[in-house]
């Protein structure tokens, strides 16, 4: 007598034996039928006869499995995903915490299945989205790096307010580097470009938005010949062109979409990471990136290097990222060997001081440490800054004022620049950097 609870096809199987067993087909018939040999036919007709029906059913039906999860590990489980920090974790992020703080591993499907039950997440239907073609990655590593800035609420409003994560991303393996910075400015993202050349050397482009840190607008009525003869250039783009590294400017979001998906992937995974942490200053969040964000990034979700090309480049010993990675201006030499920079007049030492100066430009460089350094014709020169009679106020422009980025020629970019907030653990490395200088 057939059992209650046998599947059609366990049905339909012992339909086929049956038959064979009546001679009404051949052995070899009912072995195709079955997808079986033609020597297990004859065994289950064997145990058919001795045991009847349910020589199709597996013998394991109805007994619990071995590898069944034990109910307390599940209800261990279960508690943990009810704590209020985890009430935004997925199923993915949160098996990975389970196995991580509470040694409990189990598949991503079996956590699905045990947040569904007790209500602490429910299934979404998926909708197919506008298709976009993605670009190929670059072959080698460090062929190209996306470079940009993600505005956030990164510490959830617990201690100092975090906002600005700049991350330079690797095009061909997806290896990240970045930190967190008081504002999106250029003395902020040379610092984090410093760091990444000196961990792995100068890759061959960047590819970024056309900000203006990165970008000049063009002028009104202004040709792209004009403009390409012009040659004007952002302190980035001028120090990326000292260091021998191209840059390519995106024209949409799209465009640079790798960082722009790495940037998703933080907001939702890093801020849950950081509240776990308890972080709540941008120092603890920046060590929280080097020690525990980029090493597990960089393991799970980036391309292994083996058989990558590696062509980032190294800094060689004529190459000053000290000296790159800083405010420029070239202003001139006044006859008494003064010149002005920033609001303040300085004066080269009567040592250093050449009657071929007089009326040439020398280049001044504002460094991310603070310290002004002054070089002439490739040499530096010693300067002291001009205590009485120093320029208080900068002289008014001359003639109608342009209306656009750089309010008539004059950049803020030095405004309340010593009274600025800096994160001691990001500038470490330009502070030793200058010191070998």
């Amino acid at each position: 007598m057939e059992r209650i609870g046998m599947s059609q096809q366990e049905r339909d199987w012992l339909e086929w034996l049956k038959r064979a067993r009546d001679g009404l087909i051949t052995h070899r018939k009912a072995a195709e039928k079955i997808g079986v040999t033609e020597r297990w036919v004859h065994e289950l007709l064997r145990r058919m006869a001795e045991q009847g029906d349910a020589i199709v059913m597996h013998g394991l039906r109805g007994r619990p499995s071995n590898r069944r999860i034990p109910e307390e590990l599940e209800r261990r489980a279960i508690e943990a995903l009810k704590n209020p920090e985890w009430h935004d974790f997925g199923p993915t992020f949160a098996s990975e915490q389970l196995a991580k703080r509470h040694d409990i591993v189990v598949s991503k499907e079996t956590v699905r299945r045990w947040m569904i039950e007790a209500g602490l997440w429910q299934s979404r239907s998926r909708t197919v989205k506008e298709v976009h073609v993605w670009r190929p990655r670059r072959s080698s590593y460090g062929e190209l790096v996306q470079w940009d800035t993600s505005e956030h609420d990164w510490l959830e409003g617990r201690g100092e307010p975090v906002k600005y994560l700049v991350r330079l991303i690797d095009d061909a393996t997806s290896r990240s580097w970045g930190r967190f910075v008081w504002r999106d400015a250029t003395r902020e993202n040379m610092g984090v470009l410093w760091e990444y050349l000196e961990r792995y050397g100068r890759m061959v482009d960047v590819y970024t938005d056309r900000d203006s840190m990165f970008a000049v607008p063009p002028k009104p009525d202004e040709s792209k010949q004009e403009r390409r003869t012009a040659d004007r250039q952002t302190q980035i783009g001028r120090a990326l062109r000292e260091l021998g590294i191209g840059w390519i400017a995106a024209y949409s979001p799209q465009a640079k979409g790798r960082v722009e998906r790495s940037f998703q992937t933080d907001q939702d995974r890093m801020i849950k990471q950081l509240r776990l942490a308890r972080v709540k200053t941008l120092s603890e969040a920046n060590v929280f990136l080097e020690k525990e964000y980029w090493p597990e990034w960089n393991e799970r979700f980036a391309r292994s290097l083996t058989g990558i090309a590696d062509v980032h480049r190294p800094l060689t010993p004529h190459l000053n990222l000290a000296a790159s990675l800083s405010h420029v201006e070239h202003p001139m030499i006044c006859n008494d060997y003064t010149f002005s920079f920033a609001a303040h007049k300085y004066q080269i030492v009567r040592e250093d001081a050449v009657a071929g100066m007089k009326r040439q430009r020398i280049r001044v460089e504002l460094r991310l440490d603070g310290s002004i350094q002054a070089r002439y014709e490739g040499k530096y020169v010693s300067i002291k800054e001009c205590v009485a009679g120093a320029e208080t106020q900068p002289p008014a422009p001359k003639g109608p004022v342009r209306k656009d980025h750089n309010a008539g020629g004059k950049s803020r970019w030095m405004s309340d620049f010593w009274n600025q907030k800096q994160a001691p653990p990001l500038w470490c490395a330009i502070r030793n950097s200058n010191a070998r200088t």
